[in-house]
């Protein structure tokens, strides 16, 4: 499937570079990392899409399972600007967007609003514990994550260029968490569930750690770059069979479509949203660059609809009762609905 002079202005030669180039880098990010980080390939995997799409990407998991760490070693590969917000009970919104403070010209003694930045003005933020803060400081994130700016007493600051949230959550049945709202849920192009590693990797873990020098990630990209590369996913054609099948896989989550299966009406509140298709298509095509293609396959978008429909999906109290979980609906999904035929 070839691109059309319309869709792109970058020729042909252009083009095999950059993907090159972006092949180039991945194989390094990994290498980076795994100087860090052992085991979690899909974690890894996930986590990266979202870096090269541009995306925000909800990780949960246990404490101690290399949430934080995962988020810290990405950035060091990437070399790009790092923010740290350990969300508490006590934050306030002002602790992260920034605020407005009030300064006194020396010289001619008048005073002026200066505005003081928070740490959300960062290129890679780590939201660390993010359900342990209450709603009203969670949705601080909201305007952020989806606008890009943030708004303090009216008046607007745009954030750097390229933007990731990579927020990190305990399971909510752990003590003093609270439930992210849905709003803010949708705009995190993954759930990323980090679970233990096996025994094997759990043995290399601690001949890594408990030496006295540790691992660490150098760079191998730029900000600069990272925009290019999301360019560039946006460019990589899907043909209409493969996008017919990413909406098709959306909406049967949604308990009033018609072509939703019994199941789905019997068990789902909401389904996903048309950001849930969005986010899937742009998904597979940065995978599907990520294993040498320039298309994308019905593997890609079977391979990343849980991540990311898993958390744009809302349950009712039967499901509960029956102890069906997001991912075990999602996957009866994926079983009933059909593959196009080429």
């Amino acid at each position: 499937m070839s691109m059309t002079p319309s869709e792109t202005s970058i020729d042909t030669t252009e083009i095999k570079a950059l993907v090159d180039r972006f092949s180039t880098v991945q194989k390094a990010l990994v290498q980076e990392v795994r100087k860090v980080i052992i085991g979690q390939d899909e974690v890894l995997e996930q986590v990266q899409i979202a870096l090269f799409v541009g995306g925000h990407c909800l990780i949960t998991g246990l404490p101690g399972t290399a949430k934080t760490l995962l988020v810290r070693t990405l950035a060091d590969s990437l070399g790009l600007k790092f923010t740290r917000i350990q969300f508490t009970p006590d934050l306030m919104p002002s602790d992260i967007t920034g605020t407005d403070i009030i300064e006194e010209d020396q010289t001619t003694g008048r005073r002026n609003w200066t505005f003081v930045p928070g740490p959300i003005f960062g290129i890679v933020v780590l939201a660390d514990e993010i359900n342990r803060t209450p709603p009203k400081t969670q949705s601080a994130l909201l305007e952020a994550m989806q606008e890009r700016t943030v708004t303090v007493r009216g008046s607007h600051h745009k954030l750097p260029s390229p933007f990731f949230v990579l927020a990190t959550q305990n399971p909510i049945e752990l003590e003093g968490t609270y439930p992210l709202p849905e709003a803010q849920l949708d705009r995190f192009l993954f759930n990323t569930i980090l679970d233990y590693l096996g025994a094997e990797e759990e043995l290399k873990v601690i001949s890594m750690t408990t030496k006295t020098t540790t691992g660490k990630a150098e760079a191998i990209t730029t900000a600069e770059e990272m925009l290019g590369f999301q360019t560039l996913v946006r460019m990589v054609p899907i043909a209409d069979s493969v996008a017919r099948y990413a909406v098709a896989l959306v909406r049967a989550s949604r308990h009033s479509d018609p072509s939703a299966p019994d199941f789905v009406k019997k068990y789902v509140n909401f389904g996903a949203s048309v950001r849930g298709i969005q986010n899937l298509v742009l998904a597979s095509k940065a995978r599907a660059l990520m294993k040498g293609r320039y298309h994308v396959t019905f593997e890609d978008v079977q391979k990343l609809y849980i991540p990311i429909l898993r958390h744009r999906i809302l349950l009712n109290f039967q499901a509960e009762s029956d102890k069906l979980t997001p991912d075990g609906l999602l996957e009866r999904i994926i079983a009933q609905v059909p593959v196009p035929k080429e």
